[in-house]
């Protein structure tokens, strides 16, 4: 068996609360176990990340009032500028802003947008939303991709 290490993780008072409601509900001994079989799970999901042209929405929620973390969203996106079609932007309050970003391009590499955007202080949420497009037999060619209006 491998070594057990101990470390410590600080949150938002509200997403623990909703955080134990969760363990509760699932039936989780205790918050290690939760914590545990979660990140088993969202690597076993970057694990299997295919290769497929994918089609979809990468959402994000985040503090706009953080240092810099508009500018760094802004450079991130810039380095994934082919793969973006648009984005849309709103505020929810004063200081939290939802982003919703439409993307299109292999998924391993819209995984990799959404875990760079996720990991920035002050993101609250980079929730990706994909279709892999060869598996419903689109062809990414029969997209309208330079066609960008409505009709």
């Amino acid at each position: 068996m491998s070594e057990l290490i101990r470390f410590g993780v600080s949150m938002d008072k509200n997403l623990l609360d909703n955080f134990d409601h969760f363990i509760q509900e699932h039936g989780f001994h205790n918050r290690s176990e939760a914590i545990r079989d979660l990140i088993r799970e969202k690597l076993a999901l970057e694990k299997g990340v295919s290769t497929h042209m994918v089609i979809g929405t990468v959402t994000i929620v985040y503090n706009h009032h953080i240092r810099n973390l508009t500018e760094r969203l802004t450079d991130i996106q810039h380095n994934y500028q082919k793969n973006i079609l648009f984005s849309n932007h709103i505020h929810i309050t004063h200081e939290y802003c939802m982003e919703v970003i439409v993307v299109v391009g292999e998924e391993r590499k819209l995984r990799e947008f959404t875990n760079k955007i996720g990991g920035q202080k002050g993101v609250m949420m980079a929730l990706p939303s994909f279709l892999a497009l060869e598996l419903e037999g689109i062809d990414l060619k029969d997209l309208e991709m330079g066609d960008r209006h409505h009709h």
